[in-house]
């Protein structure tokens, strides 16, 4: 059956107090299970997380994956996608899945696009053919693809958009919006809204106030941050999440979306955002760039091809258990797909890890100590 976007899932349910600060520890229920709060969301753009099977990643316990609705609206197809059982089923993963509106991708291909007030008309990445994407279009995908948490379609302007222009923007992101939240989902599935207004508090605050008078009629499931790691500088970013993101909603998951090292995740989560997504981790382990809890390792440093140690003394992850940075290096040089395979393991259970134990350390009411702790580790000069 399909419902309007009300569905009494998603709603947040801190276990934090204030003493806490803005920092916050929570959970909230899906159809496909509790995700418990602060939480790093690997990608899985094409319906895979890159490099590694889904067993794989079950080892490494990631509580929601994202797919791309994008890149799999266009192959293989949402339609097909559906006939063969949605998402989940396709690609082998029980677990919640968030997909994305399409719109990042879609903003990217500034030279491949045509821009309306009723969508984006765009050429294919793949064979140049003519595509349109529409906040329905958007939604009708995600419906297909059947996966937990839907994304509205956003306009997502670069980082540093003339302030003019990017109300503009920030208005058609919320007309946009109000046409998302009036396509029909499946039961399970939520919509989470998206805010915009680049590094302007008072923009921000604006587009946030345009949201909640859309939800008072029907609540949405949860809110993102979008905009923000999209070449902005860093301590205006920042700023920005300070002041923000205690702003939004109390009752309801708070996303920060396509941000994604270990320093914006500690300050992330110092400042109250539950859910992080980003495609960094493993990225950075297919050019053997390594996080480890003493600082980044340069894995092709011809200091490793004879060390015998693990990346990470303090993980214990499959790689760290069992092999040698040695081998690793070794199956760097060598091109070998094993060797990304393996280091794409380490960096995803170190950065899911991160928010893991961040979690626990604000149920334990020790995050400050926790997050100090970590910051010092970092500042090691490569292990």
């Amino acid at each position: 059956m399909m419902l309007q976007n009300v569905n009494p899932l998603f709603r947040y349910r801190a276990e934090t107090g204030a003493e806490a600060g803005p920092a916050r520890a929570g959970r909230f229920t899906t159809a496909r299970g509790e995700v418990l709060t602060p939480a790093f969301m690997p990608v899985g753009t094409q319906g895979t997380v890159k490099g590694i099977s889904p067993a794989q990643l079950r080892e490494i316990a990631p509580q929601v994956i994202l797919g791309n609705t994008y890149h799999l609206g266009l192959r293989p197809g949402d339609e097909l996608m559906a006939r063969l059982g949605g998402l989940h089923r396709f690609m082998g993963w029980e677990g919640p899945i968030l997909t994305d509106s399409g719109g990042f991708q879609v903003f990217s291909l500034a030279s491949m696009r045509k821009m309306t007030e009723e969508g984006v008309t765009f050429q294919s990445h793949i064979d140049g053919s003519p595509q349109f994407l529409s906040p329905e279009r958007s939604l009708e995908i995600q419906r297909n693809l059947g996966s937990d948490i839907c994304m509205a379609l956003d306009e997502c302007p670069p980082g540093q958009l003339e302030r003019p222009k990017l109300e503009i923007s920030m208005a058609r992101t919320t007309r946009w919006l109000a046409r998302s939240r009036a396509v029909p989902l499946q039961a399970h599935q939520g919509l989470f809204a998206i805010n915009q207004g680049g590094t302007h508090l008072d923009l921000r605050r604006r587009h946030l106030a345009e949201a909640l008078e859309q939800d008072a009629h029907t609540p949405f499931q949860g809110f993102a941050v979008g905009g923000l790691s999209v070449g902005e500088p860093k301590a205006e970013m920042n700023a920005v999440l300070a002041e923000f993101t205690r702003e939004l909603p109390e009752d309801r998951p708070r996303y920060l979306m396509g941000v994604g090292t270990p320093e914006d995740l500690l300050f992330g989560i110092e400042h109250g955002v539950d859910l992080f997504d980003c495609v960094l981790p493993s990225r950075e382990a297919r050019h053997g760039r390594i996080l480890t809890s003493r600082g980044r390792l340069n894995l092709k440093n011809a200091r490793h091809r004879e060390a015998d140690l693990p990346l990470d003394p303090d993980c214990g992850c499959y790689t760290c258990r069992t092999f040698s940075r040695a081998y690793l290096h070794h199956l760097l040089r060598c091109g070998e797909l094993l060797g990304f395979t393996l280091n794409t393991i380490h960096n995803l259970s170190y950065t899911v890890g991160l928010t893991r134990a961040a979690r626990q350390a604000l149920l334990e009411n020790r995050f400050p100590a926790f997050a100090q702790s970590k910051r010092i580790g970092w500042l090691t000069e490569e292990p």
